[in-house]
């Protein structure tokens, strides 16, 4: 099953394969176009699914890894496959084991890094790549086998664009420590408040991607270490690409030889340049979008009758949050600016919430624009109240806390009628258009 190859990778690595030579380094004495590379292998057969293994300095676990693998997959995927070992820059044999392996098994082929980095290896070999499906695992085989053909079979049927084995899903079986427990779920936590994020487990070692859409995808992932995983999901995400979640059942490597400090460190750098290139719009996003065919959904918001009873149910929890807001500020600060500070408050998470659930708004595009749209409505809904507060006051220098709170839920109540119509016939028009 080996065959010379020569290639040039997304990165600008040149990788040599055949004979003695197996290594991908930074030399461009000898390219050839991956087009080239995919009709050579085309005539040779390619196998649908190519499983790459990363690896440094695994000389103890690589080779029972392998042949668990290769007997796993010979019985039970129906699919041809290849096995690839991707070693980053060992300084022990795991190299020459991997070699030795290559020779022994068809469904083997090595690759030798002159550079570490988890991503750098995967972006290596998967874009330079003959598989329809490219995969990889860790070699410590924390993951088990029986989730394999579930996250590869929604890539073969065209049904998805990337599958992720998740940890944290309903229905995974997993075996770990505290500490690593809890990382991994503050992770989660935070790359949804910041990435707005929808997957559920970024770092799990158990990830497959469709050739097509690879190769469009991995020129914008620039991580080559340990947040690859998480750039790459996030700008599939962010391109509209369907992410299929397969649960599954993980022991924890007990000697795994990750740096969890530096690596969570790594992460954060990576959240932060990740947050700072989307904001400023630097990558074809849209581009790879329409490429693929995941243009946005084009659908009809939700009726006058839908919008009326969400609008309703927003209304009554923001009038909730409100008297809950004026009751505990009112002593300390006074009527006015409680009332102030309260339906300020509430007022930029009503607009937020109806832009999204009544009138059926995503994205962030005019969200700014809506936002202080709603503030002039807040507005108005302060001349109201506000009005009222000190016509009572007027009449009655101090009025029974009973009689400001009922005045102040009519006023509320009637300003809340105001808004609908404010958000609906002139803050959302357009996006209801």
């Amino acid at each position: 099953m080996t065959r010379p190859l020569t290639g040039t990778s997304q990165q600008g690595h040149t990788w040599l394969t055949g004979g003695d030579e197996r290594v991908i380094g930074m030399s461009t004495t000898t390219q050839r176009s991956i087009a080239d590379i995919d009709a050579a292998q085309r005539e040779s057969g390619a196998p649908i699914l190519d499983l790459v293994v990363p690896v440094y300095n695994e000389e103890k676990d690589l080779e029972p890894c392998v042949r668990r693998l290769v007997g796993y997959l010979r019985d039970r995927f129906p699919y041809p496959f290849r096995i690839t070992i991707a070693d980053n820059a060992s300084r022990d044999a795991t190299f020459q084991i991997a070699r030795d392996l290559e020779r022994e098994i068809p469904e083997v082929l090595a690759f030798h890094l002159e550079e570490k980095g988890r991503g750098r290896a995967l972006q290596a070999v998967w874009s330079a790549s003959d598989a329809q499906i490219l995969a990889y695992m860790d070699v410590d085989l924390s993951t088990d086998l029986a989730a394999l053909l579930p996250l590869v079979a929604p890539l073969v049927s065209g049904h998805s664009d990337l599958a992720i084995g998740s940890r944290l899903s309903r229905g995974s079986r997993v075996i770990r420590g505290t500490k690593r427990e809890l990382i991994s779920r503050c992770y989660n936590v935070l790359l949804r408040g910041t990435l707005a994020a929808r997957f559920s487990d970024a770092q799990c070692g158990f990830k497959a991607i469709r050739k097509d859409v690879a190769t469009r995808i991995l020129p914008l992932v620039e991580d080559t270490e340990w947040f690859f995983d998480t750039e790459l999901l996030v700008l599939a995400e962010r391109a509209g690409l369907r992410i299929h979640e397969v649960p599954v059942d993980w022991i924890d490597d007990a000697d795994s030889r990750v740096d969890i400090v530096s690596t969570a460190l790594a992460d954060l750098r990576g959240i932060v340049r990740m947050i700072r290139t989307l904001s400023r719009g630097r990558l074809p996003i849209a581009a790879v979008r329409q490429q693929l065919g995941r243009s946005p959904l084009s659908a009809r918001g939700p009726g006058l009758v839908a919008q009326v009873l969400r609008f309703g149910c927003i209304g009554v929890v923001s009038t909730i949050a409100y008297l809950l807001l004026y009751v505990v500020l009112r002593t300390p600060i006074g009527a006015q600016p409680a009332n102030f500070v309260a339906l300020l408050l509430t007022a930029i998470a009503n607009t937020a919430a109806n832009r999204r659930l009544t009138f059926g708004v995503t994205g962030r595009q005019g969200s700014g624009r809506q936002q202080l749209q709603g503030l002039v409505a807040f507005g108005i809904c302060l001349a109201l109240t506000s009005g009222s507060l000190a016509a009572l006051h007027a009449v009655e220098h101090t009025p029974a806390r009973a009689t400001e709170l009922t005045l102040l839920v009519l006023s509320n109540l009637v300003a809340t009628v105001l808004r609908f119509v404010l958000l609906r016939w002139w803050v959302f028009r357009t996006q209801r258009a």
